[in-house]
């Protein structure tokens, strides 16, 4: 799990977040993968790319879940740079042999409509190009219920982090399916 704070559960306990609730789910389940969380909070695409070597030579995961660019869109970096990032989080993954579920987040329009229109489909564009299984919007059923998010408005409370697991869950389940099968 390469993340920022809303998979390192910022502002509740570890515990309570998707990611630790993922690893429940996959031994309830049967699975046998064990969850490396490797988030951070703050983190950028940029700064996932620059741990993500270390990473992959520690765990050599079979799935990498990247959960980016969230904080990049927050502070209006450039769109180009935010693709470049992912891509190459990506093509470095592959590489190592994992498979990538691409989790894509949105922003609010405080940049103007072209940044945020150009924000939104760098998510669709480097899983169409890449041929990755695509979350769409994480926090889709979240962002936009105060009961489920903090007073900071943008990290989900613990009572979220199911929802964003049964998120998740709907397009990894059918690649743990396959990777049994593979």
């Amino acid at each position: 799990m390469l993340g920022d704070s809303l998979s390192a559960a910022h502002g509740i306990r570890v515990e309570q977040g998707w990611v630790a609730l993922l690893q429940a789910r996959l031994l309830a389940k049967g699975y046998k993968q064990q969850v490396v969380n490797a988030s951070v909070s703050g983190e950028t695409t940029g700064g996932g790319l620059t741990r993500l070597p270390r990473a992959l030579d520690l765990h050599a995961p079979s799935i990498v879940i990247v959960e980016l660019g969230g904080n990049d869109g927050l502070r209006g970096l450039p769109v180009g740079d935010i693709r470049a990032n992912l891509d190459a989080i990506v093509t470095r993954s592959q590489h190592a042999g994992a498979r990538i579920l691409l989790v894509g987040m949105r922003i609010p329009p405080n940049y103007g409509p072209v940044y945020t229109r150009g924000f939104d489909q760098v998510y669709t564009d480097v899983a169409r190009q890449r041929r990755l299984a695509l979350v769409p919007f994480f926090l889709d059923g979240v962002a936009l219920d105060d009961r489920l998010m903090q007073p900071d408005g943008i990290h989900p409370t613990a009572a979220a982090q199911p929802r964003l697991l049964d998120t998740v869950w709907k397009v990894l389940e059918p690649m743990l399916k396959q990777a049994d099968r593979g």
